[in-house]
């Protein structure tokens, strides 16, 4: 018969410190350092909304560094590197997002942003398409209007409108999506419904400088040349030191010089 001794329970308790002591050090080390993670998130986030892609960056990288599998730090850099012209990068931080978390339509949404940047129409428009079919998505009428440019670009002038018409189905006062489907109908040659798509637009946003620029091309196609001046003029006074303003008057100067 085996003769077992009892270990003494002053023993088993140093034991047991031994043992948690490690797993407690490394849980608290964690958890400083997701604290770490999420306050230069929460900075570079800040830098983002500033418009400040250089800080935001810096900030970001720091929180990836610190908690690499978190979704929302990598969509916050596929938007600092899309805020510094780094295309490829901001798509790789979206799709990162997108690997972590499949539903993070926000990522989702982005990743189409930068494929249309890109001028990557094919790759958008199947982004897009499956943002606007998530039924949570909380702003379907910025895909569907994402996708009627895409289209727009492709030349696919149908498809355009169509997508152009089911964003303003959702949101009727939707600028955007006036803009686009205003000049999808100039690619079609529709330049009276144009036209009416522009006004009714610029009602409901008298200061957006593009739409006015948008209304002048649509009246000189149709060879209205006061009106047409007329709305280049106020294009040129919302926007004077903009491009806007540098296109307004470039076709000002064409029709007054003919």
């Amino acid at each position: 018969m085996h003769n077992f001794r009892l270990m003494p329970t002053r023993w088993i308790l140093v034991m047991l410190i031994f043992v948690l002591f490690p797993a407690c050090a490394n849980n608290q080390k964690s958890q400083v350092r997701r604290q770490q993670a999420e306050a230069s998130r929460n900075l570079g986030e800040a830098y983002l909304a500033q418009g400040n892609f250089t800080l935001a960056l810096r900030e970001l990288l720091k929180s990836e560094s610190q908690n690499p599998d978190d979704p929302f730090v990598h969509n916050n850099l596929g938007l600092a590197y899309m805020g510094k012209g780094k295309l490829d990068a901001a798509i790789g931080h979206f799709q990162k997002a997108l690997a972590i978390n499949p539903g993070y339509a926000p990522a989702r949404n982005n990743l189409g942003t930068a494929y249309l940047a890109k001028k990557d129409w094919d790759a958008a428009i199947a982004t897009f398409k499956e943002v606007a079919e998530d039924l949570l998505y909380a702003t379907p009428h910025f895909p569907l209007s994402n996708l009627g440019w895409a289209y727009y670009n492709k030349g696919n002038y149908e498809l355009a409108e169509k997508y152009y018409l089911e964003a303003l189905d959702i949101e009727k006062n939707f600028p955007i999506a006036q803009r686009g489907l205003a000049r999808t109908y100039m690619a079609m040659g529709k330049l009276s419904d144009a036209v009416n798509v522009l006004e009714k637009a610029i009602d409901n946003a008298p200061r957006m400088a593009e739409l006015h620029l948008e209304l002048g091309m649509a009246y000189a196609a149709l060879n209205q040349k006061e009106k047409a001046l007329d709305a280049f003029n106020k294009a040129i006074a919302l926007n004077p030191e903009g491009e806007i303003a540098q296109e307004a008057q470039r076709v000002r100067l064409e029709m007054l010089s003919n």
